[in-house]
């Protein structure tokens, strides 16, 4: 099953003394070696962000994030992993789930509607 993992910052938490992240570049090497990881990349801040919407026929654009929270969205990763469990598993061990968040979201599946 494939997921979007989306990196997230958590402007809420503090990391203490012993919360050190493991190194993103690490994770990425064990993850691409594991056939896990299908592709990622980090994401421009929200401040560079365009946001699209579509009302009365009429496209408007917004500078900046339209979300109204803290947390933001630093970049994403698709994995491949037989189950929600070992995407946790995955999830759990990039380095951005000990600072910030990380959000699984499973894809639809291409026969399923």
């Amino acid at each position: 099953m494939r997921y979007l993992m989306l990196v997230c910052t958590d402007p809420d938490h503090q990391p203490g003394p012993d919360d050190a992240a493991p190194d993103v570049g690490d994770w990425v090497t064990e993850m691409d070696g594991r056939g896990v990881r299908l592709m990622g990349s980090r994401t421009r801040p929200a401040s560079d962000a365009t946001t699209v919407r579509v009302r009365d026929r009429q496209v408007l654009l917004t500078d900046g994030p339209y979300a109204e929270t803290k947390d933001q969205i630093a970049g994403f990763d698709i994995i491949e992993c037989a189950d929600l469990d070992e995407a946790v598993e995955v999830a759990s061990r990039h380095p951005m789930a000990w600072a910030g968040k990380i959000e699984l979201r499973p894809f639809w599946p291409d026969d399923e509607e």
